[in-house]
Parts: structure tokens; sequence; C-alpha cells
């Protein structure tokens, strides 16, 4: 039986970035050095092919630090902690490894200098995401202000409209923050911006890559979790860059098969957090029903690198 033709534009750069890379690279690491259970606060990243691997491996993951001993290591996520949450572990003279994404460390770092100026810091993020609990947990209460669409800016309550400075989480999607961000400056004109942009460059990257195939295909599946802030942005960026069509799948097993029959061209892309072995799955479930021919369209190179915390440097 003939299969019919599918054209697959493969998304480049995709899946892993630098910050998730580091982040199961301190599990794995932890649970050389120390034996298993190593217990991580949060998923480590947002993934539950790469949670479950390593949960088989002896990593024990849990909401919060009150459900682990005092005496195994503790691992805190790559998407970062309020600082109670280090205070604490040290506090109960716990081990403990902090796996937070440079980049979002760096968003940190900007928060503490705008509060020491004197500044009240507003953060566009989603509510309820665990990096914006971070980001926000770093200053004490009320000194940072969440806004999640350009309407929040039109109804928020600041100290003082001239001591205002402005940080975004590194996950979301570029043109919608542009919008909030011009939305703030026409609001408040003093406001102070980052030195360099917070959004990371992975999810800029692959942001981009998803715009430059958009238009060319009927379809596009981008492989991530349900859960993944910088993956569920991939598929909103297909959709408002000329994409008919856009799922978020977890497994090749999520493809909704009905949703794509009779397409020609599909596009694919996975989040920071995936793996590339689940971007494999698919372009095989693909070729088990179509001829498929694959197109590369790679957009970015990158080859940035974070080291792991010095303490799983050392031998125990």
């Amino acid at each position: 039986m003939t299969m019919p033709p599918l054209t697959l534009y493969l998304a480049a750069p995709r899946g892993f970035c630098a910050g998730v890379d580091r982040a199961i690279k301190i599990v794995e690491m932890a649970l050389q050095k120390w034996g298993a259970p190593v217990y991580v606060r949060h998923e480590i990243v947002h993934n539950k092919f790469v949670v479950d691997a390593l949960r088989d491996q002896g990593a024990v993951f849990v909401e919060e630090l009150d459900e682990c001993p005092d005496d195994r290591p503790v691992i805190f996520s790559a998407h970062g902690v309020p600082k109670a949450v280090p205070a604490e572990a040290a506090r109960r003279e716990m081990i403990y490894v902090d796996a937070t994404c440079p980049l979002v460390s760096k968003v940190h770092i900007e928060a503490e200098r705008h509060h020491e100026n004197g500044l009240q810091i507003v953060m566009i993020g989603h509510a309820g995401h665990p990096e914006t609990i971070g980001t926000m947990g770093q200053l004490p209460e009320g000194e940072v202000l969440l806004v999640e669409t350009e309407a929040d800016v039109a109804t928020l309550d600041v100290r003082n409209p001239e001591s205002l400075a402005f940080v975004t989480q590194t996950t979301l999607s570029v043109d919608d923050t542009k919008g909030i961000v011009a939305a703030l400056q026409a609001r408040f004109p003093a406001i102070v911006g980052p030195h360099k942009e917070d959004i990371c460059y992975a999810t800029t990257n692959r942001q981009e890559s998803v715009k430059a195939i958009a238009d060319k295909i009927d379809a596009m599946l981008v492989v991530g979790a349900p859960n993944s802030s910088n993956s569920r942005r991939l598929v909103e960026v297909a959709a408002n860059n000329g994409c008919g069509y856009a799922q978020l799948v977890q497994r090749a097993t999520d493809i909704d098969w009905r949703a794509i029959e009779g397409i020609r061209s599909i596009g694919i892309t996975a989040g920071a957090s995936a793996p590339e072995v689940l971007v494999n799955e698919v372009i095989d479930a693909l070729r088990a029903r179509y001829d498929v021919t694959v197109e590369l369209v790679e957009t970015a190179q990158e080859n940035v690198e974070f080291k792991v915390p010095r303490v799983l440097r050392v031998p125990a």
C-alpha cells in the first residue's frame, strides 16, 4: 500500500537548553555522589519522561521542603525557589544543591539590585508558575507586583510611578511580552528595564525557528509537557504566525491523528525540557503512516554550557 507523502519541517534549535541539561546533570551527579535517595523540590524540569527516568535512578520528587528528611541531600529545581527555601534548608543543616538556571538567577539578581536602589518591581509572568513564585520570593511581600497581560498594566497600583523597574519570566512569548513592556513604558515612562533581555536565548531561538516554518505547514506538533511554559508558548507562536493547526504532545501516543488527516506538510519542534528521544518517537510515528521527507530548518546555533555547582565537582 502506498503511503501518502508528507514533508516534515524539523525546527532547530529545539529541545533541551543549557539550563535544563545542567539541572538533569545535577540530579544524576548528586545520585552518584551521595547515593539514593536524593530529594528534589518540585519537578527538576517540566517533563514527565525526564522526571520518571530520574525517579527510576533514585530521585524522590516532593513539592515542599518539609517533605524532605534532614539527613538526605535536596535539590532545588531549574525554575528557582523563593529565598525562604534555602534559608530553611540551611537552618536545618541540610545538604542542598541549587539547580536554578543561571539565566533565572540573573533575573533574581536584577530584582534584588533594583530593590536595593529603592525601586518597586513589576514582574511580567504567569501566576502560579514556579519561576514566577521563585522570583517574587526573592524580595519582601509587596515589593514585586505581577502582570500577565497588557490589561493588567492599566489596573496596576504602584507605590511611586517614578520608582519602578520591570523583570520578566524567562520562558514567555517574545511577541506578547513586547506588548506588555510597551504598555508599562506608556503608563510609567520612568520605568527601568533589564540591561539585557530577560527572556532566555533558548526560548527566543525556539520561537524564531517556529516562526520560520509556521506559514509553510498545514500543522505543527510541539513536543513538550502541558505544564511547560516555553512549550505552550511554541504552540501559540505557531498559531499566531500562520499555522492552521498546532498541538502540544507529550509523546507520540498523544497525537490526534484525525485532526491532521489529509495534511501534506507538518512542523515539529520541542520545548526546552523535552528530550530528543521523544522527538524521534513522534517522527517514527509519522513515518509509520506517511512517506516522510525531512527538511531541517535551522535559524540559530547554540553552544551555551553552564557549569554544575562546585559541591558536585569535588569528591565526597
